[in-house]
């Protein structure tokens, strides 16, 4: 019998004492920022967390739109504003470090044929198995 997705899934469970009233704001240009505001069980605003400043844009690249979101450490909408610009430089360029990163441990990598190496002068008859199929790790 095939698994069903609800068999493999674990409890998806959302935190009452972890919520946030969400909201977003944009220049309609370089892109938006999201105020999360600590919020109790009720709606009701939780003073003793503190309110967040999530920054969001995105870069062209060869292959469509790349989304960035990065925090933006500020006091208040303005100054989130104000960090917007530099913050986002910042994490464009920590993703094009890991992109690059990732593009070289891609490169470096061994691909092995699937069913490993017998069949090279062993019983059977010559050649690889698996088909001449490529397998990326």
């Amino acid at each position: 019998m095939a698994n069903r997705p609800d068999d493999r899934m674990t409890e998806v469970k959302m935190d009452p004492a972890n919520l946030y009233l969400e909201e977003v704001f944009t220049d309609r240009r370089v892109g938006t920022i999201r105020r999360l505001t600590p919020v109790n069980g009720k709606g009701a605003i939780d003073a003793a967390r503190a309110v967040s400043y999530v920054g969001e844009t995105q870069v062209m690249t060869s292959v469509g739109a790349l989304p960035i979101s990065f925090e933006i450490e500020a006091k208040d909408l303005a100054e989130a504003a104000a960090k917007f610009g530099p913050e986002a430089k910042d994490a464009i360029e920590r993703t094009v470090r890991d992109l690059q990163e990732m593009r070289r441990q891609a490169a470096s990598s061994i691909v092995v044929p699937q069913g490993g190496m017998g069949g090279m002068g062993g019983l059977g008859g010559g050649g690889m198995p698996g088909g001449g199929k490529i397998q990326m790790p």
